[in-house]
């Protein structure tokens, strides 16, 4: 062994030893962060985003998973284990990558690295979970071509390269088949990791193999491995997730320099249950962390994204010392964050809530950053971190729908993920998200919430629809949230801040019977008569409280998506107490389609209030692309009917067009959203348009087959398409919410569908 190394394991080991905090005894929980923080002097903003179906076609499954740099940071190499290739992106302009080819590596790349001008693609190209192969594919960067192919002892999962260049290290995972049995460890082949040493050309590269059976206390004979990161004292950390275990090798001659179990976590105030509300009041005791994503933050510590896989998964990340101890542990900070921002997954509460997949680690104009990607909750966490100071939150990042891959780039003040989901249908996109360190404040988020004024616990949210403002304060908006979730709400936001802030949240409830009076199935049995209406649009009303537009689920006569209730508007006080519901006439009424009631608005006409109903698209018998406004006469209790003529379809995949919300802007004028099913690079229509009713008189239902209503004449406003594009995102399907603020700005908002399939990012545009 070389002198210079003798030392190197010597300095390492006293390391460990002066590391004296046990990990049994740390669990240091820094759930108090303030999710709304005054900005810091530099912010990382996204610039763009690179769906990667580009280096293929836009009707391809393409799936981006892990991502590196080239080019002193002017090219992305990353996977798409989809369609078995590694793919190319020129960001020499961010705001503008472009696709540049793609190599077929023979099979599913499961990782890639890069050194010089060499792109190394981990392969898995095994048979089924008993006959296990892969190849080290080495590809030219220039020249798009594969110049070697290793082989490997089985099937790779990560791969990393040694800050000198001298080494690649491979984990060989052969995953277990989850259908097997029950799905437990051990399930031969056992996997191993290997070294692969890089010096001269490819072809003189050589590999050797380091076994890791025999260390996990868990599944000794099934290691596992997952993930690993090499320092610059060329010493490897190496996940086991299933096995709970940490393991780290020296990379110049492939001995274990120690070896621990990752242990487990208590989380507190957490949401542990999949029932349609944001509940963060249950614990759970000594969760096993399971980490996967691993990344060394200087040479004395790491940390793990603590995703679960097996039997756990703790929600957070962990900053590790090399000799096991404990130095930080996130705990249920990172949910009570992720709530706070509308990010939370009801729907994976039950299971390991928002999954923390990666971390990456990178030192920005002298500062140190830590990044913590989210899998379920499609963000990333940054936190600033100082020498041996526990890491403090500043910001958060939305990414595309389940982000893997990390990457920071302090070259060029860049940092990138990678979004693996991809399903056109649900109008995901699997991208390469590309975000700038810069002077001024974050872009994101547009709102966050306070926590909850009783519990003090963090206040959740998500699914927005209806805007409206306040008719005292100016700076008051109010917005609901869909049928997403149960126990319906109304939640105030403070405008006049950036980011925006839900301040407090009234529960409706019908104590006084009037909903159950109508459909007594949308009221709740608890003790508060809470109720689970589809609440899509909100107006405040000149007597007091609030109208709320529900819509109606079902058709009437289709045994498909049967009808189940009634488009509603429904009269709430400004305590939430329901006072009064109004349906349509019958004859409306048996016209109903699944896509009722969306937006309302109230104008006072003398002393009566009149209701102006945006309905979202064509019913039974209406003329074709026309769409209902309707106006119910609350002292009458009449309904009357206008017809708004709808653009047609401009999507390249097709779809519908309909109203999403409609604001009164005085003297018989009105604004509406319209807006295309799609999402992403297929969505083609966001517009604000308004209409007046000046001299136009609408005409009640007589139910007749047609009825031929006096048509809108609309003019642009605004095409929301340029604004959403300005944010460097892809364009979300749901723009829902709309209100215009005594200084004359238009507030518009998105459904974030609740974090479900949707990256559940929330835009609150802001246009003057």
């Amino acid at each position: 062994m070389p002198t210079s190394n003798r030392f190197k394991k010597s300095v390492f080991a006293l390391a460990i030893i002066a590391a004296t905090v046990s990990m049994s005894a740390c669990n240091d929980s820094n759930s108090t962060v303030d999710p709304i923080s005054p900005p810091a002097n530099k912010n990382f903003n996204r610039v763009s985003s690179f769906p990667v179906y580009l280096n293929t076609d836009i009707a391809n499954e393409t799936v981006a998973e892990i991502v590196a740099a080239a080019d002193g940071g002017n090219t992305l190499v990353y996977t798409d284990g989809k369609l078995d290739k590694i793919g190319f992106v020129d960001i020499t302009n961010i705001a503008e990558p472009a696709a540049v080819g793609s190599v077929d590596v023979g099979g599913e790349p499961t990782s890639v690295a890069v050194i010089g001008n060499y792109a190394l693609a981990a392969v898995n190209t095994s048979l089924d979970y008993v006959n296990t192969s892969g190849n080290l594919v080495v590809i030219d960067i220039t020249t798009k071509t594969v110049v070697e192919t290793i082989a490997l002892g089985g099937q790779p999962d990560s791969i990393a390269i040694s800050p000198d260049g001298q080494y690649a290290a491979v984990v060989i995972e052969n995953e277990r088949d989850e259908d097997l049995g029950e799905g437990i460890p051990d399930q031969a082949p056992a996997g191993l990791f290997q070294i692969i040493n890089l010096t001269g050309e490819p072809a003189d590269w050589t590999v050797s193999d380091v076994s890791m059976t025999g260390l996990a206390g868990l599944y000794p004979n099934d290691p596992e491995p997952e993930y690993v990161d090499i320092n610059e004292d060329n010493i490897a950390v190496v996940t086991l997730q299933e096995n709970n275990h940490i393991i780290l090798v020296d990379m110049t001659d492939g001995s274990i320099v120690n070896h621990f179990s990752a242990g487990g976590v208590d989380l507190n105030n957490i949401d542990i249950e999949k029932d349609s509300l944001i509940n963060p009041t249950a614990s759970l005791t000594n969760v096993l962390r399971e980490p996967d994503g691993v990344n060394w933050v200087g040479n004395q510590r790491f940390a793990t994204a603590n995703e679960g896989d097996l039997s756990g998964g703790s929600r957070g990340f962990t900053v590790f010392n090399i000799n096991g101890s404990v130095a930080y542990e996130s705990a249920e900070s990172v949910e009570h964050i992720i709530t706070n921002h509308g990010h939370f997954p009801d729907k994976r509460a039950g299971k390991k809530g928002n999954e923390p997949e990666n971390v990456e680690y990178g030192i920005f104009d002298g500062k140190e950053y830590l990044f913590v990607g989210s899998e379920r909750s499609s963000v990333v966490l940054v936190y600033q971190i100082s020498g041996e100071s526990d890491p403090e939150f500043v910001q958060l990042l939305p990414t595309t729908v389940k982000p893997e891959g990390l990457l920071a780039i302090p070259e060029r003040n860049l940092f990138v993920a990678a979004g693996e989901k991809d399903d056109r249908g649900d109008k995901i996109r699997s991208a390469l998200t590309i975000y700038q360190l810069e002077e001024g404040p974050a872009d994101y988020p547009t709102i966050v919430s306070s926590s909850n004024e009783d519990s003090g616990l963090p206040m959740g949210w998500g699914a927005l629809s209806g805007l409206s403002m306040d008719l005292q304060d100016g700076n008051i908006a109010y917005t609901v949230q869909d049928s997403f979730y149960d126990s319906s709400r109304i939640f105030a936001i403070d405008v006049a801040t950036e980011p925006a802030q839900i301040t407090h949240e009234i529960i409706l409830k019908d104590t006084n019977g009037a909903l159950t009076a109508i459909d007594a199935s949308l009221v709740n049995g608890d003790d508060e008569m809470t109720v689970n209406l589809d609440p899509e649009g909100i107006t405040t009303s000149a007597n007091g409280g609030f109208w709320i537009a529900s819509e109606g689920r079902g058709t009437i006569g289709d045994l498909k998506k049967p009808f189940e209730f009634e488009n509603m508007l429904v009269n709430v006080s400004s305590e939430g107490l329901i006072e009064q519901v109004v349906i349509l006439p019958t004859e409306t009424a048996n016209r109903q389609l699944r896509f009722g009631f969306e937006g309302v608005a109230s104008v006072m006409s003398g002393s009566t209030e009149l209701l102006y109903v945006a309905f979202q698209r064509t019913w039974s018998g209406d003329t074709a692309n026309h769409v209902r406004i309707g106006q119910y006469n609350t002292a009458t209790e009449n309904w009357k009917f206008f017809y708004y003529p709808l653009d047609a379809a401009e999507s390249i995949n097709g779809g519908w067009v309909g109203l999403s919300d409609i604001t009164s802007l005085g003297n018989d004028e009105f604004m509406v959203i319209e807006r295309d099913n799609q999402g992403g690079p297929d969505a083609a229509i966001k517009r604000l348009y308004k209409f007046s009713i000046a001299d136009m008189i609408p005409l009640a239902d007589d139910g007749s087959d047609t009825v031929a209503y006096p048509v809108l004449a609309k003019t642009i406003v605004d095409d929301l398409m340029d604004d959403l594009a300005a944010t460097g995102g892809l364009t979300p399907e749901k723009v829902e919410g709309l209100a215009v603020t005594a200084d004359g700005t238009v507030l518009v908002v998105n459904d974030n569908d609740g974090v479900d399939d949707s990256n559940g990012e929330t835009q609150l545009l802001r246009l003057k």
